[in-house]
């Protein structure tokens, strides 16, 4: 049997792939990237600070069991997956990156960035951008 370090589930498999739903809720972004596998927690970390950079200013916090970047309304959430990053900004039916998001898998308000594919850090710091700057221009 293998026990998950994370939430303390038990398995037959070693490292089986599960999500960690007996673990405690996160409350800060910390606590949510440490509770993600090990693998990708730095890719986590990576957007996190991607994200920070374009939004200086924004306070971090969890909103919808996400982590999430907000400034007078949220900015930004990203979430970790079985096999993707999602980043969630809201309505993208405006956005003026679409062109670059050939290849991913996108609905109205969602990107996923698979695993095993280069993630395009630019693009989420110019989707944070955009996202700032479509609020800062709100109110």
């Amino acid at each position: 049997m293998w026990k998950c370090p994370i939430c303390g589930r038990e398995f037959k498999n070693t490292n089986q792939n599960h999500s960690c739903q007996g673990a405690a809720k996160p409350t800060t972004i910390d606590a949510y990237i440490a509770q993600q596998r090990p693998e990708i927690q730095p890719l986590l970390e990576q957007v996190r600070v991607t994200i920070r950079t374009a939004a200086p200013d924004a306070t971090e916090k969890i909103s919808w069991q996400m982590p999430t970047f907000w400034q007078g309304e949220n900015l930004i959430h990203f979430a970790a997956s079985q096999k993707h990053l999602g980043i969630y900004p809201g309505d993208l039916s405006f956005a003026p990156f679409t062109d670059r998001l050939t290849g991913l898998h996108t609905t109205k308000g969602a990107i996923q960035f698979p695993y095993d594919a280069p993630i395009d850090f630019d693009l989420i710091a110019d989707i944070t951008r955009w996202r700032l700057k479509s609020v800062t221009e709100k109110g």
